[in-house]
């Protein structure tokens, strides 16, 4: 916690408004204790102010007569003009002054005063940022609001205001124009979110993720520059490089530094952190911090990446496994992934209910699907068919059979909500075995449970065998299901917005 004499400035920006899409939820949690009390075993600490990351200067302070001196603090030194009793560290009462946002799109800038000027006026200070999740299901913009209660204070995360649309941009790979469209719905409600007057210091990007590294890179190009055009029409700053295709090492590290920011591990004198499973439509990642020589040592090198955050250097374990999503997943299950003569093509599998037919559309692609209406159906013969989709794809990091902590999100989340694992509400903590026993129930009553989704079974059984055969989880092993953290989404796109101001440098 930075403490009253640092002078800090951060600005972030964001964007959002109302369009007809799946929902829109409004997270304000400004004041939150500093201490974050748990409701059930299992969970871990959340942040208590989400407070952005810091920039360290070390300024030598000037020693007067007569004043006390306060401790050493390594980050930054500034002098003391004038007594100040200490302040509990986490909140500090300003005067309520409006003062003018930051010139617009510069970069956080550390101010010093020089030994004999008095204090600095105290301000209020708001900002926003706006970063588009364009996966392979939908497409998603989250608009983060930071305020800085004073110049010696480090920004707030106020407030998130997250909206969704379907279907997800790769649908539109051969229609474009259609793709923009669904953008530019999404910012007119970020025109109604965001103040009139600071739109043009407000940047807005987009970043796509597995559904369009799965098109051809002809139509997936074609697919940016239309969100190019439509941002380049909008009131709002465009940087370069706005519109672009994340690479699936750095969507799993920002994702990784998303929860870890907003669980306030990043602030922890521990050094301790979680680890992060995210498991989207056409993608999956993992991502930890080793404690282990032996974990980087036995992964191939492409799998380690470093980033610079609160003048510390990461290392960490990442990969993104393009193809296993859990829709990709699916069709691979059946099939159908890559293969031709789709017009007359029926694609069976066992993880379906007998009597099941039905056309299922996945990135602009329709594939005919059914059970095997004479066969036999069930969770041996339904793991047996998904483990080739893993068995020798997956590696298995030596680390995760220990008692790392991971918090598992997206389609993991969803899908232990839709079984009756979790309450959605809340999220909570589960062991991998209860994915497993799950999934037999599912699959062995697929009659009871295809009112919720005829794919239950198959996406439980996958699930399962991604944790066990894939990553080598133990039965015992604890994940953390949340959909929100600190009424936040857990996604990368909060990591990509400090990415974007801050520069984490991935390599």
């Amino acid at each position: 916690m930075a403490t009253p004499n640092l002078l800090l400035t951060l600005s972030v920006w964001l964007v959002a408004g109302s369009l007809i899409a799946e929902a829109t939820y409004y997270r304000h949690h400004r004041y939150i204790p500093h201490f974050f009390r748990y409701g059930r075993t299992g969970e871990h600490p959340a942040n208590t102010e989400n407070l952005l990351p810091e920039v360290s200067n070390p300024v030598r302070e000037v020693a007067q007569p007569g004043v006390p001196t306060y401790p050493e603090i390594p980050e930054v030194f500034h002098p003391a003009p004038e007594v100040i009793p200490p302040i509990p560290e986490a909140f500090h009462p300003v005067p309520e002054v409006v003062h003018p946002a930051p010139e617009p799109y510069h970069p956080p800038v550390v101010y010093h005063p020089a030994p004999e000027a008095s204090s600095p006026v105290n301000t209020i200070r708001v900002f926003y940022g706006v970063m588009f999740d364009a996966g392979s299901t939908g497409t998603r913009i989250h608009i983060y609001k930071f305020i800085q209660k004073d110049p010696v204070e480090l920004p707030v995360l106020d407030n998130e205001l997250y909206h969704a649309v379907k279907p997800g941009l790769s649908a539109y790979k051969d229609n474009p124009e259609e793709g923009g469209n669904s953008v530019r719905q999404l910012l007119k409600i970020a025109k109604k979110t965001v103040p009139e007057d600071s739109w043009r210091r407000t940047p807005v990007i987009l970043k796509a993720t597995a559904g369009l590294r799965l098109l051809p890179e002809d139509k997936a190009n074609a697919l940016l520059k239309e969100v190019r055009e439509v941002f380049d029409e909008s009131p709002f700053f465009v940087p370069n490089n706005s519109v672009t295709i994340m690479n699936g090492k750095n969507e799993g590290v920002l994702a990784w530094v998303t929860v870890n920011f907003l669980t306030g591990h990043l602030y922890s004198n521990t050094k301790r952190t979680v680890g992060i499973l995210d498991l989207g439509g056409g993608s999956t990642q993992i991502t930890f911090l080793p404690k282990s020589k032996k974990t980087v040592q036995s992964a191939p090198s492409n799998y380690i990446a470093r980033f610079n955050l609160f003048n510390n250097t990461y290392q960490l374990y990442t990969h993104s496994y393009l193809g296993n999503g859990l829709f990709a997943a699916r069709l691979a299950t059946l099939g159908a992934l890559g293969a031709d003569g789709l017009d007359w093509k029926v694609f069976t599998s066992s993880c379906l209910p007998k009597k099941f037919r039905e056309e299922v559309t996945f990135g602009g692609t329709t594939y005919k699907v059914s059970g095997i209406p004479d066969g036999y159906a069930g969770y041996k013969l339904c793991y047996y068919e998904v483990m080739k989709v893993i068995k020798g794809i997956v590696h298995q990091p030596y680390e995760v059979k220990g008692s790392s902590v991971f918090y598992a999100f997206s389609y993991y989340f969803d899908r232990a909500v839709e079984s009756g694992l979790i309450d959605g509400s809340r999220g909570g903590a589960i062991e991998v075995r209860d994915f497993k026993k799950r999934a037999k129930e599912v699959c062995n009553k697929m009659t009871k449970y295809r009112a919720i989704s005829p794919f239950l079974c198959m996406d439980m059984t996958y699930i399962t065998c991604l944790l066990k055969e894939g990553f080598g989880f133990k039965d015992s092993t604890v994940l953390q299901l949340a959909k929100k953290v600190n009424n936040v989404e857990t996604s990368w796109a909060l990591g990509a917005t400090f990415d974007y101001f801050r520069n984490l440098n991935i390599h």
